[in-house]
């Protein structure tokens, strides 16, 4: 029996921060995970390859070069599967090095198996070859993340019929293809699919995508993903999926539609793995899809036992997770931490083109009365928009019109993930819009449409 202050269950980005801070605060930390997952659902399957796959398929496919040269002369021959995922690859390979050293470096010990509770203090680990090891410790981190969600009534094959962790395992790129589900994850996969020349239809139950955006960015992400050729089926459930002739795959919709394709994406929801924790030999229950429950502080109903990342639900975000996991191990050893309210958190969306956002939207300040007024830029009337050849791009800035205090800031275009960080800094510190009105901006940048928007709206006010 090996005993430890801190066994930490995943290895993701919730678990490599709170093993890391624990350590640095002097305490003896393991961290459990099975080999071929260190670094957890975000370097396997979820934000590293799917954000390098986008970066590999804007590459590939010159659309970011199209605007001055068109179709033809960006054309580099065809994109195959096996291009995109040797990229994917290559990064994963990278990151898991990474990992690796950074944890060695710290002290950290390593644990690879399966990991299971034999009781409130235990944690048992059975490796690939069923050698069993005890671990004990004083605290224990859950942060085993999650896996797709699968309805037991779908045929998933890997080949025709998937879901977002067989993306790569695809043995060529589909000339046509069902988005099941159009989340963030279904959303970010169907838009690269469609910048490669597949024909993509995304089929949503709910009348419209990704309710907690701004309804002017959702409307202009659409119209974008209209233009690579892409089909919504909005306020449409599936009710079938099957395989019909020459191995096509049939979805049937409840409206008495059906939609065939080559291949059918399905993106509907995700499963935590504490199912595989034996959780009932510590009388820890799970809700809805498997989550965990916890306070404030990160701990579960069992108050030396805490849990963190994807596996306690929303906002489901590496960033979040990353935060969650090093302010559990601080409530645990009496570290320095504030916990950052969920409405101060940045989201970033890598669509094709992307979206980021930070504060209240349109539709809150409306259906909480508050008064406001918006000032806007377009990427494209930028001179850098010009000289990247980018045609999309919007930011725009909300503002109390008497106070000027930034209520929240939206953006859909190139690097807007990069670029929403600056309306953060402003708005968590209380700023007004003259900031951005007053601040000089290297120029030419795409942050000067900051400075754009901001005259726009003192214009309109």
């Amino acid at each position: 029996m090996t005993k430890y202050d801190l066994v930490v269950i995943g290895s993701g980005p919730a678990g490599q921060k709170a093993a890391i801070a624990a350590s640095k605060s002097g305490r003896s930390v393991a961290i459990i995970d099975r080999k071929t997952m260190l670094g957890g659902v975000t370097l396997h399957g979820g934000t590293i390859p799917s954000k390098t796959l986008r970066e590999a398929i804007l590459q590939f496919s010159g659309l970011r070069e199209r605007a001055f040269y068109g179709d033809y002369l960006t054309a580099r021959g065809k994109i195959s599967q096996a291009d995109l995922k040797a990229r994917v690859r290559k990064v994963e390979e990278r990151e898991m090095r990474l990992i690796l050293d950074q944890l060695r470096r710290n002290r950290v010990d390593m644990f690879f198996g399966s990991a299971y509770f034999e009781n409130e203090h235990r944690v048992a680990v059975v490796s690939d070859t069923l050698e069993k090891k005890s671990l004990e410790g004083e605290k224990i981190l859950i942060a085993c993340g999650t896996r797709p969600a699968r309805h037991p009534g779908i045929p998933f094959d890997g080949e025709t019929i998937i879901d977002v962790d067989q993306i790569l395992d695809l043995k060529e790129i589909p000339e046509d293809m069902i988005v099941v589900g159009a989340g963030i994850i279904g959303l970010e996969y169907a838009s690269m699919f469609a910048a490669l020349g597949v024909e993509v239809t995304i089929v949503e139950r709910n009348p419209g995508i990704l309710g907690f955006v701004d309804r002017e960015i959702t409307e202009r992400l659409m119209y974008h993903l209209r233009e690579l050729n892409m089909t919504f089926r909005l306020g449409e459930s599936v009710t079938l999926i099957e395989k019909g002739e020459r191995n096509r795959v049939v979805a049937s919709l409840e409206s008495g539609k059906k939609i065939k394709a080559q291949t059918l994406l399905y993106a509907v929801g995700r499963q935590t793995n504490a199912d595989t924790l034996n959780l009932d030999a510590i009388g820890l229950k799970t809700g809805k899809h498997g989550r965990i429950a916890v306070n404030g502080n990160y701990q579960t109903e069992i108050a030396h036992i805490y849990a963190a990342g994807d596996v306690i639900g929303f906002p489901a975000l590496a960033s979040a997770s990353m935060d969650q996991g090093r302010l559990a191990s601080c409530h645990m050893f009496a570290g320095p931490g504030t916990v950052c309210p969920l409405k101060l958190l940045p989201y970033g969306i890598y669509t094709i083109p992307e979206i980021s956002m930070f504060g209240k939207t349109e539709q809150e300040l409306t259906e909480m009365r508050i008064p406001y007024e918006f000032g806007a830029a377009r990427f494209n009337e930028l001179a850098r928009g010009g000289i990247l050849g980018v045609n999309i791009g919007y930011l725009k800035i909300l503002f109390d019109p008497e106070t000027l205090k930034v209520l929240g800031v939206h953006i859909v275009g190139e690097t807007a993930t990069e670029l929403i960080h600056i309306g953060q800094a402003v708005l968590s510190l209380g700023g007004t819009i003259e900031y951005f009105r007053d601040t000089v901006f290297n120029y030419p940048t795409l942050a000067e449409a900051y400075k754009v928007a901001a005259l726009d709206g003192l214009n309109k006010r």
